[in-house]
């Protein structure tokens, strides 16, 4: 159980995160505050410079048993916050306006419990993964040599999402968040005077043909196996002047589907487009892949654990809102462990995700706490 001293020390800690954001593969001092929380904690071991500058601490039973993870994410963003709170970010362009602070505190409460009162047998991983944001972080981790000798047997998650009731758990058996790749295209051909545009070789025709056939490639719809949805997000051709004839162009398209092999072909469909409209019109053409995340895929055993452990604790919950678009790079935990994630609702009318004046609501620090100690407890009982 968490005291109320619990709570204000995890309260004070998860502020002094937010003052301190750091974006994605820059997290050296959230990580350096998280292994100090962690040492208090007494875990059997704490692992450090895990796909970057993740970290995990294992609290090992002795007893044979499964290994389950919990899962919370270190980076922020780069986005200017603007909130009128004490704890404030303090680093200029970048703030924890997607609740990582909150999810990281959430680990520790449960690292306190399990500290206090033991497994009775197998493990369990707090693992705080870097680079979240850009759908690196978890690919890193799980190729980083050490991640072997901790490789989950189950992984659980939480991501606060508004719109959803506080307290409230979203998530359901099967697709919980696409698969996304960001693609970026340039193309390049030759300047000229804009008296003379035809001495180069402009890429705007190619531009302006190539974005609705981009877009007619996925058009959204129902969130089945054959969701796909192409969204042009920038473009750029040549330069901001009026002498000059473009000679390149560079446009970014976020690519979502529902599953992972569905993505690796709309990735070669987009690319084939753009090779034929970039050959056909004399111009070269490269590709450079960008913020890569696996599908989010709820395995139902895992899912089930969850939804008995929130029952049991008296957590609503239900599928309101899920499966997302938006994606989530935990999915790659999922690939060899039974995994599931959870959306806790931090109320209705509660500012958005990725917004300037986005904080996380300390209140949700033992609602999340509790969900992940009764899973545990369910899975490994106590000592």
């Amino acid at each position: 159980m968490l005291t109320n001293s619990d709570l204000a020390e995890l309260t004070a800690f998860r502020r002094q995160l937010h003052q301190m954001p750091e974006v994605s593969g820059e997290e050296i001092e959230t990580a350096k505050a998280i292994v100090n929380a962690l040492k208090a904690l007494s875990p059997t071991r704490i692992l450090t410079g895990l796909g970057g500058h993740g970290v995990a601490a294992v609290f090992d039973s002795g007893v044979t048993g499964p290994t389950v993870m919990f899962r919370a994410e270190l980076d922020a963003l780069p986005i200017q916050e603007l909130n009128d709170i004490a704890w404030a970010s303090k680093i200029a362009g970048k703030g924890h306006l997607c609740g990582h602070d909150g999810h990281m505190t959430m680990l520790l409460a449960l690292g306190r419990q399990i500290a206090r009162s033991p497994v009775a047998k197998g493990r369990v991983v707090l693992m705080f993964q870097p680079a979240e944001e850009d759908g690196s972080g978890a690919k890193a981790v799980v190729a980083d040599r050490a991640y072997a000798d901790i490789k989950p047997d189950w992984a659980f998650a939480i991501h606060i999402e508004p719109g959803r009731p506080f307290g409230y758990v979203s998530t359901c058996p099967g697709l919980i968040n696409c698969a996304s790749q960001g693609l970026k295209i340039k193309l390049t051909g030759k300047t000229a005077h804009a008296a003379d545009p035809q001495d180069g070789l402009s890429p705007a025709q190619t531009v302006a043909e190539l974005i609705p056939a981009l877009n007619s490639l996925g058009k959204g719809g129902t969130l089945d196996d054959d969701f796909r949805l192409v969204t042009i997000t920038h473009v750029n051709i040549g330069e901001p002047t009026f002498g000059i004839a473009p000679g390149d162009a560079v446009i970014f398209a976020t690519l979502r589907t529902a599953k992972d092999a569905a993505m690796r072909v709309l990735s070669d469909e987009a690319r084939q487009i753009a090779t034929t409209a970039a050959n056909a019109a004399g111009l070269q053409v490269a590709f450079e892949v960008c913020d890569d995340f696996a599908a989010s895929i709820n395995n139902p055993d895992a899912f089930d654990i969850a939804t008995t452990a929130m029952n049991a604790i008296n957590v609503p919950n239900g599928d309101a809102g899920v499966p997302m678009r938006a994606s989530e790079d935990f999915g790659v935990f999922g690939w060899e462990a039974k995994a599931a994630m959870l959306c806790l609702g931090p109320g209705t009318d509660y500012a958005a995700l990725h917004n300037p004046d986005y904080d996380f609501p300390d209140d949700l620090i033992p609602v999340g706490a509790a969900i992940f100690e009764r899973i545990t407890r369910d899975l490994l009982g106590k000592a």
